[in-house]
């Protein structure tokens, strides 16, 4: 997922601390990162993200090109 979205030019960063989820989710938010990704191991078998925005709402899954879609749409909506 990491190398897609890097190779798609997006910044990304992968946390594979051995650290609680919700800790994770809120040190994201206190960073201010637009998206937070949650890939466990549900989400790898069915090749899907956890998506969470920057105010704590949660995305319903989706494919990684499907999400890829859409912030290249929120990215060409702040070009313009």
């Amino acid at each position: 997922v990491v190398a897609k979205l890097r190779g798609a030019g997006f910044r990304v960063e992968g946390d594979y601390r051995n650290e609680k989820l919700g800790y994770k989710i809120r040190e994201s938010q206190l960073n201010k990162v637009p998206y937070a990704l949650v890939v466990g191991e549900r989400e790898a078998s069915q090749q899907t993200v956890s998506p969470r925005r920057r105010g704590g709402e949660q995305l319903p899954p989706m494919g990684v090109e499907e999400f890829l879609d859409r912030l290249r749409g929120e990215s060409a909506n702040r070009t313009e």
